[in-house]
């Protein structure tokens, strides 16, 4: 039987450095390539040894999918193309090709210019990675080769994020990346049509969430700013550079152009402005409302948000600043945070998920005195809010998509094993199907069982009506007699007749025949006659006819009786019929040879 294996090489039971391998119809696929925020040794990277232990990865994959830029699901990209060797090609959106480059760029210098790392790759890596890069619009139909297809969705999420189809003749494959089902205020929703894969790989960072309204939580957090600026307090967003930040900082350009209000907003590094570049670049991927008022007002285009310089910090008085990264591991986010933390008029607000390791998820868990580098302690004295603007699917949206798409199989990976354990039992329990959660390194293997399309013949199907059978259904599978002919790829079942005559053949009858031994004194014409008598009790339905040429008929099944030459009374029985009533046929065989009633 066919089957598609699947190997987390990253991702799984776990969030970060998504890497997954999918083995489907002899070709194997890349689903991601991405670091860990919360390692800083080997472990930030996939375990690509996975792979290579047989021979270089360009033998082995036949093409490398980037889902969306976040580094969690594309860093490791010019490490794995450059480093360890791949030459094949790399898809991703336009959107992703562009900014991607940038992202990487600004992780390299975190890392090797500020961190003094040398295990890593240049900038000349980065760029020699990007040739590589095949980009492809939504809904495109991509052949990678005469049998391996891809096709991107639009996922939400962030800018150019894209759930991925991949398809090898019959089977197929849907891997979601990150998605989002509800729209926010820049971009819309994740859609999909009912493409019913064979699996579903689906991100799973809220297994177990099931967010409260949007509207609640935007009005939270405009509370929580307003009431911390106006008491002379510091505002500490901890962002990563494009896609929540664009969410948040519409929020409050909106909420300071409504309230009037003087302190000043500011967002770190100069990421932001290409970020916002790139948005407008791209803004047929952004949602119906920017791209209806892009004309009179560019959303991105912001008045009360200004470009942060690192000397603002130890300014006096109220401000907000957007800082990155998301998760505090690093950057500008961390060094803010040092600076404030020990005031508690000021407020950290996080915004998003924070990966086991980060500052940000020991803060969040309530740590009060942190460890940072040369064993210096740092007190947490400012307030700590936890807001989830994330832009993942909760609970209720991922089993939105399984709706939408209706895969015979699930895969959860990007999550945590004791949240992920939780839905797979409500995924089973709800849609009757299969839910794997494999580990990192762990293969999942789902055998598939394609079903191959066949046309059938208008003459045909008027037959099958005229015979008086139900209406066709499309829910309720039904037999069909005909005969099969493969063409051109492609197969159509037809009548009989109209195969003959198509392939020009003559028609030949096959008839099976059996003889049966049966210990009977009467004579030959006697035996005959107390077979037809048996028959017609056993067989009301059927229409039994005795001839006088010594037969009996039933259906197209002729019964003969002959005496053994040896042996008198031991009668030979002679059955003979038709392919069509080989079921019938089998039937009084056997009920013949248990003999005839006394």
């Amino acid at each position: 039987m066919p089957d598609i294996k699947v190997t987390p090489l990253g991702a799984g039971q776990d969030v970060g450095r998504s890497c997954i391998l999918v083995s489907i119809g002899g070709k194997n696929i890349m689903l991601d390539c991405g670091m860990h925020m919360g390692y800083n040794d080997d472990r930030r990277f996939p375990d690509f040894s996975y792979v290579t232990q047989n021979g270089r990865l360009t033998e082995f994959l036949d093409c490398v999918i980037i889902s969306h830029f976040h580094l969690d699901h594309c860093g490791a990209l010019p490490y794995m193309s450059e480093m360890v060797g791949y030459d094949g090609p790399i898809y991703m959106t336009h959107p992703t090709k562009a900014i991607c480059p940038i992202l990487l760029e600004d992780f390299r210098k975190i890392t090797v210019d500020k961190k003094g790392e040398t295990n890593f790759f240049t900038s000349q890596m980065i760029k020699d990675c990007m040739k590589k890069v095949v980009p492809l619009n939504l809904h495109q139909t991509v052949q990678v080769d005469e049998e391996l297809e891809i096709k991107a969705y639009y996922a939400g999420h962030v800018l150019g994020a894209a759930m991925f189809q991949i398809k090898v003749g019959l089977e197929s494959v849907v891997y979601t990346g990150d998605y989002n089902m509800t729209p926010d205020r820049h971009l819309g929703a994740a859609w999909i049509d009912k493409c019913r894969p064979d699996i579903l790989i689906s991100e799973s960072t809220y297994a177990t969430t099931i967010r409260d309204s949007k509207r609640c939580r935007e009005r939270d957090f405009l509370k929580k700013v307003h009431e911390t600026v106006e008491r002379g307090g510091k505002v500490l967003i901890p962002v990563f550079a494009l896609g929540r930040a664009q969410e948040l900082c519409i929020l409050l350009e909106t909420f300071w152009e409504r309230m009037n209000l003087k302190a000043p907003i500011y967002f770190s590094t100069g990421l932001t402005e290409k970020a916002n570049h790139y948005y407008k670049l791209f803004i047929t991927w952004t949602n119906q409302k920017i791209r209806k008022t892009f004309v009179q007002r560019n959303m991105f285009e912001f008045k009360h948000i200004k470009a942060f310089d690192r000397s603002y910090a130890d300014n006096p008085g109220p401000m907000v600043v957007f800082a990155t990264p998301g998760m505090l591991h690093a950057g500008q986010s961390l060094q803010i945070f040092k600076k404030w933390a020990g005031n508690e008029k000021n407020m950290l607000i996080m915004p998003g998920y924070c990966v086991q390791g980060t500052v940000g998820h020991k803060i969040l868990n309530g740590q009060k005195k942190l460890e940072m580098e040369g064993r210096a302690t740092l007190e947490v004295k400012l307030q700590v809010e936890y807001m989830s603007f994330s832009a993942h699917a909760d609970a209720k949206g991922i089993m939105q998509l399984i709706r939408m798409a209706e895969p015979r199989n699930m895969l959860l990976v990007h999550g945590e094993a004791k949240k992920m354990e939780f839905l797979k039992d409500k995924i089973e329990q709800e849609f009757s199907i299969s839910c794997y959660m494999p580990a990192n390194g762990e293969t999942t293997t789902v055998v598939t069982n394609p079903s191959v399309p066949v046309d059938i013949s208008l003459n045909l199907l008027k037959r099958e009506m005229a015979l008086g059978g139900p209406l066709p259904d499309a829910k309720r599978p039904r037999t069909m007699h005909g005969t099969l002919i493969m063409k051109d790829n492609s197969l159509r079942l037809v009548s009989p007749e109209q195969a003959l005559k198509e392939l020009g053949l003559s028609e030949h009858q096959l008839r099976f025949t059996c003889r049966v031994q049966l210990h009977d004194p009467h004579s030959d014409t006697d035996t005959l006659g107390r077979i037809y008598t048996h028959l017609k009790s056993v067989l009301k339905s059927y229409s039994i006819q005795h001839v006088p040429d010594g037969t009996v008929i039933v259906e197209s099944i002729v019964i003969k009786v002959t005496a053994s030459a040896e042996e008198p009374n031991l009668k030979v029985v002679l059955l003979s019929w038709s392919y069509q009533d080989e079921e019938l046929g089998s039937f009084l065989s056997t009920l013949l040879k248990k003999g005839l009633p006394s």
